[in-house]
């Protein structure tokens, strides 16, 4: 409840001048309202279709398996949005810089760091997810644009699990953003926009990743190379297994140490010092660039080591895509 709670009070942020009432509990109005939203699903929100549109999935696909998804003209977008000098809502985000001062933190000494706080004690493994992502939508004529969603998983004790996923982009709260209709046609909508919202029946699979992880690093390495098919996993293939995992599951304190220390075993993957990430959170930088045409850099917490991020950059101009080296694929954020 509180991560949907916290969702639709992003979708309708407080009035700077509005009077603060505390932390205490909803009157009755507000609450059978709030929960009427969770149960029901909400009407559609005025449709501000963007000109122009074609086929909505007629895109190609690219050599590393990102799906083409149907886009539009940015100067359309940025007339919906407001002036040339209103950056819209739906631009792609800048790639993540380390700071000028940070001195990088090797994963072998990260990884001890995990494992002395997972010592300490710690929060502890949890099936289902919270992400916020951000993925670039392109085509073969017409201009990138970046598609972002906040999707909150949990699971019941019974089995059963609910998906809400939410139009939202944290970076320029309130402001309209780039969603997709249930056609996978683009079109505007209000920041908060529920694009939908499932509950899915028990499900008992032991295979990974459904499976519990486990929390030393030889056997979660086994883990993640049942979950992604392979006897073997490379440096890439790793962070697409990180990715599968964070999408599963919640890791704990151990688990986590695990994952730092298997990570520190990976090659190619440098530390290059400490940078923000898109939520605002301080973390250790580590980038592998052994993928031709695109860099990816990991986010780690400086202390526990737990997985703050993702984010995927192009190293070298595709302008059949109509992307310049520096544009961000794909950036995923995690909390808890």
């Amino acid at each position: 409840m509180a991560d949907e709670l916290d969702l639709l009070r992003h979708a309708n942020p407080v009035p700077a001048d509005a009077p603060d009432f505390g932390d205490g509990p909803l009157d009755g109005r507000a609450q059978r309202h709030l929960e009427k939203l969770l149960r029901e699903p909400p009407p559609a929100p005025p449709t501000r279709h963007l000109p122009g549109r074609r086929s909505a999935r007629r895109g190609v696909r690219l050599a590393w398996g990102l799906a083409a998804t149907a886009v539009v003209a940015v100067t359309a977008l940025a007339l919906l949005l407001g002036g040339p000098s209103t950056a819209p809502a739906v631009a792609a985000p800048r790639p993540l810089v380390v700071l000028a001062d940070a001195t990088p933190v090797p994963l072998d000494r990260l990884a001890d760091r995990a494992e002395q706080a997972a010592a300490d004690g710690g929060p502890g493994l949890r099936k289902g997810t919270h992400v916020r992502s951000w993925s670039l939508g392109m085509s073969d004529d017409e201009p990138p644009v970046t598609l972002p969603v906040e999707r909150v998983v949990r699971w019941t004790a019974d089995g059963r699990h609910t998906e809400l996923v939410v139009a939202t982009d944290p970076r320029h709260p309130g402001r309209p953003v780039l969603g997709e209709d249930e056609d996978g046609i683009p079109r505007l909508v209000d920041d908060g926009h529920v694009i939908s919202r499932r509950t899915y029946p028990p499900s008992w699979s032991d295979a990974p990743p459904e499976s519990r992880p486990p929390h030393d690093a030889g056997r979660l390495r086994a883990y993640l190379e049942e979950a992604q098919y392979t006897d073997s996993l490379d440096t890439p293939q790793l962070l697409d297994a990180v990715q599968v995992l964070l999408g599963h599951w919640t890791l704990g304190a151990r688990e986590s140490a695990a994952l730092a220390r298997l990570l520190a075993d990976a090659d190619g993957l440098r530390p290059v010092g400490q940078v923000t990430d898109r939520l605002g959170r301080r973390g250790q930088a580590y980038v592998y660039e052994g993928t031709a045409g695109v860099r990816r850099m990991l986010i780690m917490h400086s202390a526990t080591g737990a997985v703050l991020g993702l984010e995927t950059t192009f190293t070298e101009d595709q302008s059949e895509y109509g992307v310049t080296a520096g544009d961000v694929m794909e950036y995923s954020a995690w909390t808890r």
